[in-house]
């Protein structure tokens, strides 16, 4: 039997809002209920410009969304600084939450967040859009957990970095200390923090010490940054994510048998096309001219975008538990908890000179 089709009421319209807006339109168990904005004018226009379905009802308040019987799931692509008032409120309302990332502004909102979403039996899940269901991610998983392939973890890297311009570091909500206020750690770290985590299988690392000299604008908002995770066992992470620095994407995973990489893992350069590379065993050849065996490049083909995928599992979800009775999975709640964790590590480090930091769950 088919699934239902789960409706969303889209809560307000970020730039993020289009992408996501058009994942769920793609999305075979999903569709668009709602959109709203501060005003009506506003929510047309979104509408007009992003194909939105034209059964879709526009609203000019984002109360009226939450009232609204039909809505199932909200999409919350708001700043940051109202994730808390608007996600606690949705809850309260019954409606499953997709929140947009970073979560919250620290540890206790997100947790008033996740006791409100468990509290009235609702869905709770970020946008971390590479995580959900995308082949690519499963076969990179498989690869990096086959311990005769890559061995022993030792070292993971990654950087999400853009070059954003003048006018986005003057205007953007992102550099704005009441809006925003993670800047750059928010916005790319963050993508670099969940990677950490995936890589290690989630397991918190013991200690991170942030690295020196972030940028600030003059507001303080942080605009590049970096930090230092090191685990129990040895194992460690760095990271960089920036405003100020060309497109990169990466992840480079060390093993002591072998490696993964892959150049594009929060967007792919082709959305229905997921490359990255790998290598075992790998030695210098005759006289160092070369590598043997050389690194293997896989091709990974997906028939829908990352973030439909991600709106499909989220429908999935959601219609477990209003047609089958099942209960949220915690398993999304909880891998948000923990980067925010990191995240919110990464600031104290700072404030504290860049001195290590413990992190406790």
């Amino acid at each position: 039997m088919a699934e239902t089709t789960v409706r969303f009421g889209i809560l307000g319209c970020a730039n993020i809002a289009r992408k996501v807006s058009r994942a769920i339109t793609l999305a075979p168990n999903a569709t668009i209920w709602a959109i709203d904005s501060r005003s009506i004018e506003k929510a047309s226009r979104f509408a007009s410009e992003n194909d939105v379905p034209a059964s879709a009802k526009l609203y000019g308040s984002y109360e009226v969304v939450l009232d609204d019987p039909e809505v199932d799931v909200v999409y919350v692509p708001l700043p940051t600084s109202l994730h808390v008032s608007w996600a606690v409120l949705a809850a309260e309302k019954k409606k499953h939450v997709l929140l947009e990332k970073p979560v919250a502004l620290h540890l206790t909102e997100l947790d008033t967040i996740l006791e409100a979403c468990e509290a009235n039996g609702v869905q709770f899940m970020d946008a971390t859009m590479w995580m959900h269901h995308h082949p690519r991610t499963a076969k990179m998983t498989e690869f990096i957990s086959d311990k005769l392939q890559i061995g022993k973890l030792k070292s993971l890297h990654t950087s999400f970095t853009y070059d954003a311009g003048a006018d986005f570091l003057k205007n953007d909500i992102r550099v704005k200390p009441d809006l925003d206020a993670h800047g750059a750690l928010g916005d790319a770290g963050w993508y670099c923090i969940r990677a950490s985590l995936w890589a290690a299988d989630y397991d918190l690392p013991k200690t991170l010490t942030a690295l020196r000299e972030p940028d600030f604008n003059e507001a303080g908002v942080i605009l590049s940054c970096g930090a230092s995770l090191r685990w129990e066992d040895g194992r460690v992470a760095t990271f960089y994510c920036s405003f100020l620095t060309n497109l990169s994407m990466d992840i480079t995973a060390l093993g002591t048998k072998g490696y993964l990489r892959v150049h594009d893992f929060v967007v792919p350069f082709q959305e229905n096309v997921g490359p990255f590379f790998v290598a075992s065993n790998s030695k210098f050849g005759e006289r160092a001219l070369g590598c043997e065996p050389i690194p293997v490049e896989h091709i990974v083909t997906t028939d829908l975008p990352q973030e439909a995928l991600m709106v499909t599992e989220f429908a999935t979800l959601v219609n477990g538990i209003k047609s089958k009775g099942l209960k949220p999975e915690k398993k999304w709640p909880t891998l948000s908890r923990k980067t925010q964790l990191v995240l919110d590590a990464v600031k104290v480090s700072i404030a504290k000179g860049f001195e290590p930091v413990e992190i406790v769950n």
